[in-house]
């Protein structure tokens, strides 16, 4: 089986996938917002459970490596890589915008827009069937004209950003699917059935983290 794992964003997800069919067995997706290190594993637990499973039939994993929650991505990384060295099977990482673009893709192409903040999106842009026209970048929302230009008709945008880019494109301009917002994990485990493992999964950061560190109160440079 593979097992699946996405922390990268507002969700706690995991599933298991029969490779033999790409069948789920199991699946759970839970809305956290916050503290993915102290359920992730218990979660795992519950999915293997729920499969009637156990950890020797897991012969393949698939993690969520962002963009998305700085904190989150290094929990679901960390945890593949130690899985991956535990159980001595290989990983795969898939982008949060690949696994948003995916249950999409077969109905036309896809721009995956995600909420950045600080007045940026992270997006990607995939034609029918999922090959990728624009890689994923962080932008600000009045580029979206010019990354989309070569999607051709029928375009889809998901994301948490779908409102931020239905403002700048236009009504008109797409089918804007406001309810998929979050990575579905079947999504996740199907593309990484299908995906060759390249070297350990590595988080996709498409820009630096959000909190500073701080200097120390009292802290003065002392005279040349």
């Amino acid at each position: 089986m593979l097992l699946a794992i996405d922390t990268a964003n507002e969700r706690c997800s995991a599933a298991l996938l029969r490779l033999s069919d790409r069948s789920l067995a199991a699946l759970r997706e839970d809305e956290i917002g916050r503290g993915h290190a102290e359920r992730l594993m218990d979660l795992l637990q519950s999915v293997l459970a729920d499969a009637g499973a156990d950890w020797s039939e897991v012969a393949k994993l698939a993690v969520c490596i962002g963009p998305g929650s700085f904190t989150g991505i290094r929990v679901g990384v960390a945890a593949a890589r130690g899985l991956q060295i535990s159980l001595g099977v290989p990983s795969v990482g898939i982008s949060t915008l690949e696994a948003l673009a995916e249950p999409e893709w077969g109905e036309g192409p896809v721009l995956t827009v995600h909420d950045a903040k600080r007045g940026e999106v992270y997006a990607a842009l995939f034609a029918q069937g999922g090959e990728t026209l624009r890689e994923p970048e962080a932008l600000a929302p009045d580029a979206l004209p010019a990354f989309v230009a070569s999607a051709g008709a029928g375009l889809r945008v998901v994301g948490t950003g779908v409102a931020i880019a239905a403002g700048v494109l236009g009504e008109g301009a797409a089918l804007f699917l406001a309810e998929r917002r979050f990575v579905s994990i079947a999504a996740l485990a199907r593309l990484g059935a299908a995906r060759a493992p390249d070297g350990p999964p590595l988080p996709l950061y498409l820009r630096g983290a959000d909190a500073k560190a701080q200097v120390p109160l009292g802290l003065r440079a002392a005279p040349l």
